[in-house]
């Protein structure tokens, strides 16, 4: 059975130590979304190991899951220090493996230095009565500055600011960095689109292969997802049928509370 909302797809059966099964978000492409596969295996790693604090986790998508089985997913603790632990989180369906990930937790030491980039000049939306699949779900998404990353003939620099926030978020630790990490997934492919005319997500996987291949999140300060966070997203590689691109998310009184970066696939399509 289907998740119907976020906060489902974050509750995770106990199979057994370190063993867990998740519910998939329905998906009109039948393809698991790789943020949920991101969401939950940051959920899975806390659950393993709740007397550290999530700090970042790369991750490598090696196969597409299907929305209609259910994941499957194995965490193995390598480390757990006074100030640093670790884990290896394996999510499958069947003997499918479709992510690997390597979190790291550690525990927060007084500031010895700290400085932060800047957030860019831009006011947080007006609460009014947007509606999509996604706040359906429980997830407001506004893109700024009028931009429109599915529209093939919108072009625009390779940068993309985006408005975040989810209108529930369960109580427990980690759950904002998991859901900040579902939203993490979806943009960067279509911010390395933007100057490039004829080119959209509309056409992905209609004329265009896409896919995220790697992607690394790192975790700076506490934030809560439930609140607006500003995702500046930016594109400075796209080449040999690949795309690169990092972003930083900034709360709205400009704190730089997480950052991320992600490696893609983007190629044409081959013709039968």
């Amino acid at each position: 059975m289907p998740a119907e909302n976020f906060a489902q797809m974050l509750e995770l059966e106990v199979i057994s130590p370190h063993h867990y099964r998740g519910r998939n978000l329905e998906s009109r492409s039948g393809v698991v979304f790789g943020g949920q596969l991101l969401a939950q295996a940051l959920t899975a790693a806390g659950l393993s190991s709740q007397e550290l604090q999530l700090k970042s986790m790369h991750t490598v998508f090696l196969r597409a899951g299907r929305s209609d089985q259910d994941v499957e997913i194995d965490v193995t603790p390598l480390h757990s220090g006074r100030t640093f632990g670790g884990a290896d989180v394996a999510i499958r369906q069947g003997e499918r493996l479709c992510t690997k990930s390597v979190v790291l937790f550690h525990v927060a030491n007084e500031s010895f230095i700290s400085h932060q980039d800047p957030a860019p000049v831009i006011s947080p939306p007006i609460d009014g009565t947007e509606t999509s699949e996604a706040t359906a779900k429980g997830w407001d998404v506004r893109m700024g500055e009028g931009a429109n990353i599915a529209d093939p003939e919108a072009l625009g620099p390779p940068e993309l600011l985006v408005w975040s926030r989810f209108l529930e978020v369960p109580l427990g630790p980690g759950v904002s960095q998991a859901l900040l990490s579902y939203a993490s997934d979806g943009f960067l492919i279509g911010t390395a689109m933007r100057p490039h005319p004829g080119v959209g997500q509309d056409l992905a996987h209609v004329s265009i292969d896409t896919t995220v291949v790697t992607q690394t999140l790192t975790f700076h300060d506490d934030f809560n997802a439930g609140e607006w966070l500003l995702l500046a997203h930016r594109s400075p590689f796209a080449g040999h049928g690949r795309t690169f691109g990092r972003a930083d998310v900034f709360t709205v009184d400009g704190r730089l509370v997480a950052s991320y970066c992600q490696e893609n696939m983007v190629r044409a399509m081959a013709t039968r």
